[in-house]
């Protein structure tokens, strides 16, 4: 996988991960039942209506929106160090949340989980193109 490969890659599942916590957002602040409100161990609405789901009264996912959108931008501009530990950053506040989900809430929300998902593999591209770069005749 080359550089720029790694970099629009990361910059796509930025994208995706905005797209998702948008999706979280509008779950916050609907009061409808969600599609995603799939039985009582996934409930979309549970989560994203919980005290959890803001911090000093900014939503989780509109966090979610804004930290997507500045990974991608690390990734378009080659900050693969900082790109890196913001990954890391957000890596671990979603780790928190999903702590939060399991054993507090006891419902998950399967836009979180996705999110999930798509940061760890950000997490772990980013790494791996800072230590390649950093290793390699660029």
């Amino acid at each position: 996988m080359t550089f720029t490969t790694m970099r629009f890659l990361i910059a796509i599942l930025t994208l995706a991960g905005a797209i998702v916590s948008g999706l979280a957002l509008q779950v916050h602040y609907s009061v409808d039942t969600q599609p995603c409100s799939i039985n009582d161990k996934w409930d979309c609405g549970v989560v994203n209506h919980s005290p959890y789901a803001e911090i000093v009264g900014l939503p989780v996912a509109g966090i979610g929106i804004v930290g997507y959108l500045v990974l991608g931008w690390l990734a378009l501009v080659r900050q693969r160090a900082v790109l890196t530990l913001v990954a890391l950053v957000g890596l671990s506040f979603a780790l928190y949340l999903s702590y939060v989900e399991r054993n507090i809430l006891m419902v998950w929300c399967l836009y979180c989980v996705i999110s999930q998902i798509l940061i760890a593999v950000i997490t772990l591209i980013s790494g791996s193109w800072a230590v390649y770069h950093r290793f390699s005749d660029h």
